[in-house]
């Protein structure tokens, strides 16, 4: 998912923003949680479900991995697959910005 990040900052706010970014990663001043190996089936039920909606595996994940953690604030930009996703925890995702 850092990938994903990396790309979409890059492309809307350019390569300084993606190295400050990169930056704060090394300094540890963000926290990144890994998949976990029993994430990949909710990931692959989460893909099927929404196959419809073109739900990827990059965004299954996040969703995989909030629900887990019990995480109901997301913060993306892609407001569309958020929105119509249920997680199991909670009725829906608060999405920010």
């Amino acid at each position: 998912m850092i990938t994903e990040v990396c790309y979409l900052i890059e492309t809307r706010l350019g390569t300084s923003a993606e190295v400050r970014f990169l930056g704060d990663l090394a300094a540890g001043d963000l926290d990144v949680e890994p998949v976990n190996a029993g994430d990949w089936l909710r990931i692959a039920e989460l893909v099927h479900r929404y196959s419809d909606q073109s739900l990827g595996t990059v965004d299954a994940s996040v969703v995989a991995t909030a629900e887990r953690l019990g995480v109901t604030r997301i913060i993306t930009l892609d407001r569309r697959h958020f929105s119509i996703v249920r997680p199991i925890h909670t009725p829906t995702f608060e999405i920010l910005p």
